[in-house]
C-alpha cells in the first residue's frame, strides 16, 4: 500500500490551513528574519528543489481548486533528506510543525514519482460510516 508523508504547520494560518514544510521556510524568508548564512542556504536548497521537482499547475495554478496539500510518497528519499534540512531550519527558529502520515491523503489533483497533490477530505462528502456519529 502506498504511503504518504507530510511535513506542516502545528498551528493553522489565518485561513484555518495548515501550510507544508516549503511555505513555513518561505516565510521565514520573506519576513527577512533568516541569519545571511541560513538565507544563503534556503536561496540554494529552493533552487534545487525548484530544479528537481514539479510544482504542477494543475494542482496549484489560476484553475486549481484552493486547498491543495502536498505529500510526499514514503520512498521518495531524495526529497525526504532535502526536506530534512527544512525542518532543522525551522526548528532553528522556533517554528513548530509536525509529520502526519496517511495512506489516504484525500482526492488526488496530481500524481508524479515522488509525490501527490491532494484536496483534504471532507466530513460530509467522505465520512466512511453510514450511521453519523453523536
Amino acid at each position: 500500500m502506498q504511503r504518504f508523508v507530510r511535513f506542516q504547520s502545528a498551528i493553522p494560518n489565518r485561513n484555518g490551513r495548515f501550510p507544508g514544510v516549503f511555505a513555513l521556510a518561505n516565510g521565514l524568508a520573506r519576513d527577512e528574519v533568516l541569519l545571511p548564512e541560513d538565507e544563503a542556504w534556503w536561496r540554494a536548497a529552493n533552487d534545487r528543489a525548484n530544479s528537481l521537482y514539479d510544482a504542477p499547475n494543475e494542482a496549484y495554478g489560476p484553475d486549481a481548486p484552493p486547498g491543495g496539500r502536498s505529500w510526499f510518497k514514503t520512498e521518495a528519499h531524495d526529497l525526504l533528506a532535502l526536506t530534512a534540512g527544512y525542518l532543522h531550519l525551522l526548528d532553528r527558529y522556533d517554528v513548530p510543525w509536525h509529520e502526519v502520515r496517511t495512506a489516504r491523503p484525500g482526492t488526488i489533483l496530481y500524481e508524479d514519482p515522488v509525490q501527490v497533490v491532494a484536496l483534504p477530505f471532507t466530513h460530509a462528502e467522505n465520512w466512511p460510516f453510514t450511521r453519523q456519529s453523536s
